[in-house]
């Protein structure tokens, strides 16, 4: 019996377009006037010095940035990236540069199922901060009340079933009363090396019929 939901957001709740060509392209052109307008703050500081610990460098404030485009350029899953990403994404959605995008299927479906007992979770490569400004400034409204938890890389890798271990243990929730749903299999099968169910959203092309996790096309097919 399915009692949570732990959802990924890009390509599952949200369009991969979305994140590769408006956020990304977004923080990507800032991130360098962001930290020198911010190299003192203490919270960006820190990230900073996280960005130096990867690079294994004494990387000037120049330097860093540079570091961190490329890693924007690679796409990257790195927490001081992630973080400040963050925080340049919440300055555009405070100014109404753009909306969260999320599937009309996803926000009728996380109500539905929110409104019925589930509990839902996020775990995203992005950051929790980012996580909820998705959610929070959505063209469908505040959708944050209907979660219970988000999750990001510092609890683990995606691909790691200890990570999902450590959701479930924190969560409260048995590991195989746990539904995650992403488009990544080798997610879904870290996940169910852990002991949770899956789902796999497939929003363009025709699902895999032979594909080792059961393939949808929308949070419409999903039962629990």
């Amino acid at each position: 019996m399915i009692k949570a939901i732990l959802t990924d957001i890009e390509g599952t709740t949200t369009s991969l377009s979305f994140v590769k060509d408006v956020l990304f392209p977004y923080s990507r052109s800032r991130m360098g006037d962001f930290v020198r307008a911010h190299v003192d703050d203490p919270s960006v500081r820190v990230q900073l010095d996280e960005v130096r610990r990867i690079a294994g460098a004494a990387l000037s404030t120049e330097q860093a940035i540079a570091q961190l485009v490329r890693w924007i350029d690679e796409d990257k899953k790195l927490t001081p990236l992630k973080t400040l990403q963050g925080l340049i994404w919440e300055a555009g959605y405070r100014n109404r540069d753009f909306t969260g995008h999320v599937y009309e299927d996803a926000v009728r479906n996380l109500q539905r199922w929110r409104d019925a007992g589930l509990r839902l979770y996020v775990f995203s490569s992005g950051s929790v901060q980012a996580q909820k400004l998705i959610f929070g400034y959505s063209a469908a409204g505040d959708l944050t009340p209907l979660f219970s938890g988000y999750f990001d890389t510092t609890i683990g890798n995606k691909r790691d079933p200890a990570a999902y271990r450590q959701i479930a243990q924190q969560s409260g929730v048995p590991a195989e009363q746990i539904l995650f749903l992403s488009d990544i299999k080798e997610e879904l099968d870290a996940a169910r090396a852990a002991g949770m169910q899956t789902a796999q959203l497939v929003r363009e092309g025709a699902p895999d019929l032979r594909a080792e996790h059961k393939q949808l096309q929308s949070f419409d097919e999903i039962e629990v």
